[in-house]
């Protein structure tokens, strides 16, 4: 069966850790997502830090740079993308494709992990020459396997629709999945936070067309009636944690 003859039936967040934005600030959830399909595959949406964090933080907040915007909060084995999997009784292996919805590091640093699966993202994600990573920092490389590269919004399969939203990084993107009726918009960080458009996009790379990108998935979620789930809303952050759906 080919994927897009495929149907979601589940929809799992996965608690990749929790991350304080600097003293006095905000603490933010970092997820992923789990999506499984009538046919048993699972999709994996962003892959969190990197492992080496569960293992040695200091050393590697200090190499990649991180230690000066904020730091991760009890971070353990379980928050890994390895680890969360885990706590769903699956193995790295169980995945078969993975969506990128860009490449800094919270969201691409487990991406070497899954070489064996298809991975998604836009096509100008894929054109850097490394993933964005943090800041000025780029010390990993893509790593060796099959790409999927997006350039407009594409049906993947029955109940999930992936939406270029460019802003937050040029090659951003969110996703749209539909399981028992239930719609919801996993913006990432095209939305990072609820108030991130009244503040204009601060953390965007692109302002001006990260307010478009937003303005367009906030008016699908309108059309769809769409459970609105933002990359890092410190009000979701308790309770998003293991949530399915339906």
């Amino acid at each position: 069966m080919n994927l897009r003859d495929e149907t979601v039936t589940d929809l799992r967040a996965l608690d990749l850790g929790l991350f304080d934005v600097g003293p006095g600030k905000r603490t933010i959830l970092c997820p992923g997502f789990l999506i499984t399909t009538n046919a048993g595959r699972r999709i994996l949406f962003d892959t969190g830090f990197p492992p080496s964090y569960a293992t040695d933080e200091r050393a590697t907040a200090r190499a990649d740079g991180l230690d000066r915007f904020g730091r991760l909060v009890n971070f353990n084995a379980t928050q890994t993308a390895e680890g969360a999997l885990g706590l769903s009784g699956l193995r790295v292996g169980d995945i078969s494709h993975v969506i990128l919805s860009h490449s800094h590091i919270d969201h691409v640093g487990s991406l070497p992990l899954f070489t064996h699966a298809q991975i998604i993202l836009t096509a100008t994600e894929r054109a850097e020459p490394a993933p964005l990573y943090f800041g000025a920092h780029r010390p990993m490389a893509w790593p060796q396997a099959r790409y999927r590269t997006l350039k407009r919004a594409t049906q993947i399969c029955h109940g999930l629709r992936l939406i270029p939203t460019p802003g937050h990084t040029a090659g951003h993107l969110s996703a749209l999945v539909t399981v028992g009726g239930q719609a919801v918009l996993l913006t990432a960080d095209a939305i990072n936070r609820a108030s991130e458009p009244a503040e204009g996009f601060p953390d965007a790379d692109d302002p001006i067309t990260a307010a478009k990108s937003a303005a367009k998935v906030l008016r699908i979620a309108r059309q769809t009636g769409a459970e609105v789930i933002y990359g890092h809303e410190p009000t979701q952050a308790a309770t998003l944690g293991r949530r399915t759906w339906p």
